[in-house]
């Protein structure tokens, strides 16, 4: 069995500095950008019309969306409703209103199209209706709920299996993951549908798995080597799981591209979401919540790091650590080396 990356020591932890100021750049920017303009949301969170249409033989999905955007019904969601004769065509704009008049009005808007592009026959409509923009409201508010929710149950398993340092800095790491993600949606322009919604929350569950399996790893070498510096410790624990976390993320890269290229319109924006996840979170795990673990560890010292009587602390203030550069610097009473 080929194994690669295998018995490496690359020291991650070195380009916290570059690596933290790359990714405040882009949120910043991106984050900027959504403040100004806000985020554009699909017609599940605006409120929009909905018309459900059966053809007598299966159509072009791409000519009917060229279609409709020619006639006036512009971003339109089209999506297959059952089978591939039967689509369902969500268009925001007058049926915004969430009127019944309005929706009647955007149906014999796309009726107008269709009969022009495919002929009157090859095709009826099954229903039309309105999508209150109350409802996308409320769907909103619960999206913010799910992903509060997720953040409290991750904080209190980390504490429970590991201890409440770990569950901080996976948690800080989550919300650079959450962060960069929208930041990222703006940028690129991407509609906030259910599906991309779905997407960021499979993100959060990406990136948290990611690094408990770091977390784990360091956890083992903690017993291990108890003299280590946690610094040495964070890198030996980034290094071993790096086969394992190399061959997981192309793996699902590949998945996730093969879907944004092939998927279509409906997909797409699921992809792009998950594309971008799968690179922030594992950035996150090595340079985000590794350097908050070892901030933390400076700050808060572990009991177990500070025991041992005067002997043990007599031999923590004689450790010291070569740093890449040739200077030595003091490793603190808890067993983390400095940052700087």
């Amino acid at each position: 069995m080929i194994r690669i990356f295998h018995g490496t020591h690359y020291d991650f932890i070195k380009a916290w500095r570059i690596m933290a100021i790359t990714t405040v750049v882009f949120i910043v920017i991106g984050i900027g950008s959504l403040l100004v303009r806000g985020l554009h949301y699909s017609i599940d969170f605006t409120g929009g019309t909905l018309v459900q249409l059966r053809f007598t033989t299966a159509p072009d999905v791409g000519r009917l969306r060229s279609a409709l955007d020619r006639g006036g019904v512009h971003d339109a969601e089209i999506q297959a409703f059952g089978s591939d004769k039967e689509y369902t065509v969500r268009a925001q704009g007058a049926g915004s209103t969430a009127q019944t008049g309005s929706a009647d009005a955007v149906a014999l808007q796309v009726e107008g199209v269709l009969d022009r592009e495919f002929g009157h026959d090859s095709y009826r409509v099954v229903r039309s209706e309105a999508v209150s923009a109350r409802v996308g409201g409320e769907l909103r508010r619960n999206a913010l709920i799910a992903i509060l929710i997720s953040f409290g149950v991750t904080l209190l398993y980390l504490a429970i299996r590991f201890e409440w340092r770990f569950g901080v800095a996976a948690d800080l790491a989550t919300l650079h993951d959450i962060l960069t993600t929208l930041a990222f949606i703006k940028l690129m322009n991407i509609e906030i549908s259910l599906t991309v919604v779905a997407a960021i929350l499979t993100v959060i569950g990406y990136s948290m798995n990611d690094t408990i399996i770091i977390f784990d790893r360091v956890r083992e070498n903690l017993r291990r080597r108890r003299r280590e510096p946690l610094y040495d410790t964070l890198n030996r624990s980034v290094n071993e799981t790096l086969p394992r976390s190399v061959m997981t993320h192309l793996t699902a890269l590949a998945a996730t591209l093969a879907l944004l290229i092939f998927a279509g319109e409906v997909i797409r924006p699921f992809a792009w979401v998950m594309a971008f996840g799968i690179v922030t979170g594992t950035f996150s795990s090595i340079y985000v919540a590794a350097p908050v673990l070892l901030w933390i560890e400076r700050r808060w010292p572990r009991e177990a790091a500070q025991g041992g009587g005067a002997s043990a602390r007599a031999e923590s203030r004689r450790a010291v650590r070569t740093e890449p550069e040739g200077r030595a610097a003091k490793v603190p009473a808890g067993g983390a080396a400095p940052l700087a």
